[in-house]
């Protein structure tokens, strides 16, 4: 392969890409996997860290990390109910404070360039 060469071109490579985007698309999801990061938590106690999802919203997006095998709701009793990371949900976190590395940089460049304007 070439120096310049991007291998992002190969069909398998699109693919892995499309089945990641998949796992973590919406507005909510790497959201929720962000709320999860550090310990366990209740229904209620991820709602309350996420600015405007809906409790109806917040449980279609942990089920649907619980499909992908992102989540896992634990639990003796179902009042008691705490959602955590498995291992491969918390294999995300690199990707995860890169994200919110490039986000804070985001912001400033376009909000400087916002006060330009």
């Amino acid at each position: 392969m070439k120096e310049n060469e991007c291998p992002l071109y190969s069909s398998k490579i699109m693919l892995s890409i499309g089945d990641a985007l998949e796992a973590v698309n919406g507005k909510w999801r790497i959201k929720i996997i962000a709320a999860l990061l550090d310990e366990p938590k209740r229904f209620k106690q991820i709602s309350n860290l996420i600015d405007g999802i809906t409790d109806r919203m917040l449980s279609i997006e942990l089920k649907k990390l619980e499909i992908n095998l992102l989540v896992q709701r634990t639990s003796k009793y179902s009042s008691q109910a705490e959602y955590e990371l498995t291992d491969h949900g918390r294999s995300l976190k690199p990707l995860i404070m890169e994200l919110m590395n490039w986000g804070k940089l985001h912001r400033e460049k376009v909000i400087g360039k916002q006060e330009v304007l």
